[in-house]
């Protein structure tokens, strides 16, 4: 080997020691962790949901705006309307509130501010801040406070937390207080 070869490895060894020392001292690059996209994956406007029994029509919800996540949950954040039907299809009871929500996990619906439900056949109409629907049950129920007006007399209950049949056909309050006309005799 020649003199110029050994002087020009020599080098090329230099240039390359001098080129990985410089590589080695590059920084670690971190990598950055990115939070879990929590938002809605599908925004869906002017929503009609229909739930029936049997090819019969049993609730319809209605609202302007639904957030569906990746769980499955859904979130109504404009006015909500809901109409019961009965067995022949008709009309018995309405509910509407400001906005709602729907637990997938647990099947429950709830719906928050506001809440005017209005039993047509009864001319009854309840008044809460919240109420939760169970499909799977078919009972609607409430731990708030709850006022019920009778259309015909002008009674008035009220109370803590409710339990009802999802027309409101029948409900219970657990906590009543109230006037009561009551007729005399036994």
């Amino acid at each position: 080997m020649s003199l110029f070869h050994l002087k020009k490895t020599a080098r090329a060894g230099v240039y390359t020691g001098l080129l990985l020392s410089l590589l080695a001292c590059e920084e670690a690059k971190t990598v950055k962790k990115v939070d879990p996209f929590n938002g809605p994956v599908e925004t869906i406007d002017n929503v009609e949901m229909l739930y029936s029994e049997a090819a019969k029509l049993k609730v319809k919800l209605t609202t302007a705006k639904q957030f569906r996540y990746i769980n499955d949950d859904r979130k109504y954040p404009k006015q909500v309307n809901i109409v019961f039907y009965d067995a022949t299809g008709q009309p018995t009871t309405t509910l509407r509130s400001d906005s709602g929500r729907y637990d997938k996990a647990k099947d429950l619906y709830t719906v928050m501010g506001n809440v005017v439900v209005v039993n047509t056949l009864k001319q009854e109409k309840l008044l809460t801040p919240t109420l939760n629907w169970k499909p799977s049950t078919k009972k609607v129920y409430t731990e708030k406070r709850v006022t019920v007006i009778s259309q015909l007399t002008g009674e008035k209950l009220y109370g803590i937390g409710m339990d009802a049949n999802q027309d409101f056909s029948q409900y219970s309050i657990r906590k009543p207080t109230g006037i009561f006309n009551v007729n005399g005799g036994i």
